[in-house]
């Protein structure tokens, strides 16, 4: 998902996902610039099927990359999920979400080693596609996010699985209050294993397929970064304690102790966001920990299928991605704390 991508263009997805052979090295290209690379039902289809072909070819890696240079992918095509959740299609909320859901675990799972070049914004869906895979090499360009407590949603994408597993509190800080990061705070928490320049992938794509070590050759580009060092080192120490909190208004009161610039401004942006979305994703993160990939990724569909019919996710499109106003209405949180969550309402566990 991401916090407002809109669909007006009319591409089709053989223009809207490109693949070829390199050699020994697959590439598929996202290229949907008008649109961030938004990711529509169509797309996570050719993606998933392109990977599925290749798994037998032998290859020495598989490349996600994208045509435009201010973008990875800004997530899924949020305004048609709302529509068909009005309509009540229940049966194409389903398969995007499946499909999506599906290749997330191909790329995890996959015997051909999946390298990501983002350069650009990567969000929701974007960190679904590239998260999972091997080598996450980023630009100085490059910024991350998981924006759904913004729309209603939650971080989605197997992000229960991912941000569990990132150092201290730092997923539940990012899962919950949408933080976008830079590159230096990627490589900083492990979203990212690498940094290249941006005009390196042509090369880096004929040194695999000469059979040099993917991880040999990413590590000898890496350069010195221009980026600054980023905020979560900075504020580690908050995070940490504030967001290990064991619900959120726990969180909350701990913020309040913490008080000063970065704890206020932090206070008041999880104020801004859904109660709903705040519950279900702080319970997600933290059952997703002793949680395999795929019961993270079941989980996640079972309250997918619930959220996107909820009064909090309608209204979070609306406002992010409808009229554009930023000002959702949120309902009251119908949770009382992280231990009830996902149980009896959403039959996460």
């Amino acid at each position: 998902m991401s916090e407002g991508v809109v669909s007006t263009e009319k591409l089709t997805v053989d223009d809207a996902v490109l693949s070829e052979l390199r050699g020994n090295v697959g590439v598929v290209t996202l290229n949907r610039p008008r649109q961030l690379n938004a990711l529509t039902t169509p797309m996570v289809e050719s993606i998933d099927a392109r990977l599925a072909a290749w798994s037998g070819e032998g290859l020495r890696a598989i490349v996600l990359n994208s045509a435009s240079p201010k973008a990875f992918c800004a997530g899924g095509d949020i305004r048609a999920i709302r529509d068909n959740s009005l309509t009540g299609d229940a049966e194409a909320i389903e398969r995007f979400f499946a499909t999506e859901y599906q290749l997330n675990h191909r790329i995890a799972t996959s015997a051909v080693p999946v390298v990501s070049f983002i350069d650009g914004i990567c969000m929701g869906g974007g960190m679904g596609l590239s998260i999972h895979g091997t080598f996450r090499v980023v630009t100085d360009n490059a910024s991350f996010a998981m924006p759904e407590t913004k729309i209603g949603f939650f971080p989605d994408v197997g992000a229960s699985y991912f941000l569990s597993r990132l150092p201290g509190a730092l997923g539940t800080y990012l899962g919950l209050t949408g933080a976008r990061i830079t590159a230096a705070d990627a490589l900083y928490c492990g979203l990212a294993t690498h940094r290249v320049s941006a005009g390196a992938f042509d090369e880096v794509i004929e040194a695999i397929d000469q059979g040099e070590s993917i991880h040999g050759v990413l590590a000898g580009m890496a350069g010195s970064s221009e980026s600054s060092a980023g905020s979560l080192a900075a504020h580690r120490a908050e995070i940490d304690w504030c967001f290990g909190a064991r619900t959120v208004r726990e969180v909350d009161e701990r913020l309040s102790q913490v008080g000063g610039t970065w704890a206020t401004t932090t206070r008041d942006t999880l104020h801004e966001l859904s109660p709903q979305s705040l519950e279900v994703s702080l319970h997600l993160i933290s059952w997703g920990r002793q949680r395999s990939l795929a019961q993270c990724l079941e989980a996640e569909l079972n309250v997918a299928r619930n959220v996107v019919k909820t009064e909090d996710f309608i209204e979070g499109v609306r406002a992010a991605a409808v009229d554009k106003d930023q000002r959702p209405l949120w309902g009251e949180s119908r949770f009382r704390g992280a231990d009830s969550v996902g149980r009896a309402t959403w039959n996460v566990c």
